[in-house]
């Protein structure tokens, strides 16, 4: 893993982004783009736009050049609010020992220059929930769930306050996804060196896929030096993996956007979406 995309919009969220981007960085080996994108909602330009039908001719000139100069003061001040955010970022990044960190600013929406950007990115790294948090405390931030929704590489979704990394919990379903989750643990070395937990949730013990699902998994974890502590509860997925969480005091959860019914074309799963809304750790999502 080389290179680590961390979206900053400077709110709290993004705030602790930088400390779990940073450690990232450091446990992978990996340089960090820090991007901000300045919202142009609501900005058409001036210059296009025809008032002579509704005032006069001369008072339109008049105020179509005011418009103008308007607008190119919103426009230096954005880009001087994208320079103050992105130096901010990286003075945090800097700090907690990020050595190759390159800034870049885009216009427009973040969505819009994902496919680009995710090209030579390894890892996504945003914040749960955006600007609007307070307004919002309980729902996901909008750009989380679409990013989430379309990239296709591994996507880190940040709480608002950090904690430092020690146990990792996987929720295995023995669906793609979670086999592609066992093969980017057992090919990421950096982070080995946590206390790895291995949780399969059933519906019922005399499921003879279980028994299946554990052998193979911890064989591929053992074959990279992993040895995993193994849980198979009974019971709801998201409920489960919650009390994991607390009992244990995981401080990493990774799990697969879809569950084992689930397929690419429809929207985050259920438990995906409850997990991330409420989560108090990161929740490193792969497809």
């Amino acid at each position: 893993m080389n290179r680590i995309l961390l979206c900053t919009d400077g709110s709290p969220f993004a705030q602790s982004s930088y400390y779990y981007g940073a450690w990232f960085a450091d446990k992978l080996g990996a340089s960090v783009d820090i991007l901000y994108v300045s919202d142009d909602r609501g900005q058409s330009p001036a210059e296009a736009t025809d008032l002579s039908g509704s005032i006069g001719l001369g008072a339109s000139e008049t105020l179509l050049k005011k418009l103008v100069e308007v607008e190119h003061q919103r426009a230096k001040l954005n880009h001087q609010q994208a320079k103050l955010i992105l130096a901010d970022a990286e003075q945090a990044l800097t700090r907690q020992g990020a050595k190759s960190i390159k800034l870049v600013h885009k216009i427009g929406f973040l969505i819009d220059h994902l496919e680009t950007l995710e090209a030579s990115t390894d890892l996504i790294v945003l914040g749960q929930r955006g600007e609007t948090a307070d307004s919002a405390p309980l729902h996901l931030g909008t750009n989380v769930d679409r990013i989430v929704h379309s990239s296709t590489k591994p996507c880190l979704v940040t709480p608002r306050q950090f904690a430092p990394i020690e146990r990792l919990l996987l929720a295995y379903d023995g669906s793609p996804t979670g086999k592609r989750l066992l093969k980017f643990l057992a090919d990421t070395p950096g982070l080995q060196h946590l206390d790895i937990h291995l949780l399969m949730a059933v519906k019922s013990e005399s499921d003879p896929k279980i028994g299946n699902w554990q052998t193979e998994a911890v064989a591929l974890l053992q074959q990279a030096g992993i040895k995993p502590t193994v849980s198979q509860p009974m019971g709801k997925p998201e409920k489960l993996i919650s009390q994991y969480i607390e009992e244990h005091n995981i401080s990493l959860l990774l799990m697969g956007i879809y569950g084992d019914r689930q397929t690419h074309h429809l929207a985050i799963g259920n438990t995906t979406i409850q997990l991330l809304s409420s989560s108090h750790i990161p929740v490193l999502l792969l497809r």
